[in-house]
């Protein structure tokens, strides 16, 4: 591993690492998950899940970046060249999340700017579809909204900014400032917020549990489902990363504070959100159901409204919150970014500057496509494909792959050398046995819910992400390496 692709330590690493796991989802879905799976009773699940898969899987692929120092796709091409395939699916997969991840912060950004006058107006849901995010109807597909548009282009050029450098000058350099300031800006808004009137009723809205809910099965996969997008599990992003770690490193250890950091993180975040929920209700006697709602809606429309009736405070905690989604949003994005640059790169034997250059220019063009009358609901339809049936699936072959034509044996020197925490059959029987199983139950439940459910509009959606990203592999896969 060159010296233009190597972590100057391993705070770098984790930085990274944390501001790869903590995302949009730990902010705008982890309390939604937690209200409507039980409450207080969800923690049962939601520990389990990081236990069984969360920890062993990362710590899985922080020994297989680690031991090959390779990009992806020549890991899985070194196994066997058969595999080559499912690496390139896998970084396009998430290089469409890149895609319309910056178009969720470039929502955001609009937000970030109208919060300093709080152009949203009072009608919040109203302007978030006519500005921002449109919405559902086909017929507004004919139109760009504008603020959006622009938006992009600007998330796009700050991507490439940071992306085109080397790692530890680039993505640490950034990671390093951003994550603490997310941390000390969440910090505040969740300390105020649980100062709020009406915050208790949000709180214990929040976690009075519904232990009958443990027997439903369902509240079992949304744990786990909630630990793969919390961590950004599967994706490349920590194998890539930890590739590029200096040889003294301490990965389990590492595993252990990412993991720890992330959930923390959305657990007190849960709490600020529902307070400040709490406090909307008491205000203006809103049932709280009323108020709950997860992703665009609760941040874009529902937080909006609240701000509105909050008073001096409200100028101030609408900004930060903005602020907060940002940064973290902008981590997340170099995370999702990364495996495709860094596979490219490899394969073509381009310069990592041409590579994230060629990239962004790529990416804004198709992130722009997402900006028209029906954004919000391109968005979501991609979304949902990508994560539920996309990367879950090829999390569960990746297993497969490095624990039956591998050999988890292999990464154990890696993993055990200088960790505190050592790993060994336990830890081998849950990603040879455990997690394959699990993951394809999941995969086909929502499979089948997927069938009963999609609009012919979202299943023509999926059928032309589907055959972009095969087409795209088989082509990638077929070009002759630059060192070759």
């Amino acid at each position: 591993m060159s010296q233009q692709n190597q972590w100057d330590s391993s705070a770098a690493f984790i930085f990274a690492m944390i501001g790869a796991a903590v995302g949009l989802g730990n902010i705008w879905r982890f309390s939604y998950v937690l209200y409507s799976n039980g409450g207080g009773s969800f923690f049962i699940p939601y520990l389990i899940a990081i236990l069984i898969m969360g920890i062993p899987f990362l710590i899985l692929e922080y020994g297989v970046g680690f031991t090959f120092r390779q990009s992806f796709s020549s890991i899985m091409k070194k196994i066997d060249p058969k595999f080559e395939i499912i690496a390139w699916i896998l970084v396009l997969l998430v290089f469409v999340v890149t895609i319309y991840y910056m178009v969720i912060l470039s929502w955001d950004l609009v937000y970030l700017a109208s919060s300093f006058t709080f152009s949203w107006g009072v009608d919040t849901a109203q302007y978030f579809v006519s500005t921002v995010g449109g919405s559902s109807n086909l017929s507004n597909a004919n139109f760009l909204l504008i603020p959006t548009a622009v938006g992009v282009i600007i998330m796009w050029i700050a991507l490439w900014f940071i992306a085109h450098r080397n790692v530890d000058k680039g993505i640490g350099r950034v990671s390093k400032i951003l994550i603490p300031a997310l941390f000390v800006i969440m910090g505040f808004i969740i300390i105020y917020a649980l100062t709020l009137p009406g915050a208790g009723i949000g709180v214990n809205t929040l976690l009075t549990p519904d232990w009958s809910k443990l027997a439903d099965v369902n509240i079992w996969l949304a744990a786990f489902a909630q630990i793969i997008f919390s961590l950004s599990m599967g994706q490349a992003i920590a194998t890539t990363y930890a590739s590029y770690l200096p040889e003294n490193s301490k990965l389990i250890n590492n595993v252990f504070i990412v993991v720890a950091s992330n959930s923390l993180f959305e657990i007190c975040t849960a709490f600020g959100v529902f307070s400040i929920l709490g406090y909307m209700s008491l205000t203006n006697g809103t049932p709280m159901v009323q108020l709950i709602t997860e992703g665009t809606g609760l941040i874009f429309i529902v937080f909006p409204m609240i701000f509105n009736i909050m008073g001096p405070i409200g100028r101030i905690l609408a900004p930060l919150l903005f602020l907060a989604i940002l940064f973290a949003g902008i981590t997340s994005a170099l995370g999702f970014l990364e495996p495709m640059l860094s596979t490219t790169s490899d394969k073509l034997g381009w310069s990592r500057k041409k590579t994230a250059t060629v990239l962004s220019i790529v990416g804004c063009v198709i992130s722009l496509i997402l900006t028209s009358g029906i954004s919000s609901y391109l968005v979501g339809i991609i979304d949902t494909f990508v994560n539920e049936y996309g990367i879950l699936v090829l999390i569960a072959i990746q297993c497969i792959i490095f624990a039956w034509f591998y050999g988890l044996d292999k990464f154990l020197p890696a993993l055990n050398g200088l960790s505190i925490i050592n790993v060994g059959r336990t830890w081998k029987l849950v990603i040879k046995y455990v997690l394959p199983c699990f993951l394809i139950l999941m995969w086909a439940n929502g499979l089948v819910k997927m069938l009963k459910t999609a609009q012919p509009f979202e299943i023509i959606v999926d059928i032309i992400i589907l055959v972009a990203v095969m087409v795209s592999a088989i082509v990638l896969t077929k070009v002759k390496a630059a060192n070759e």
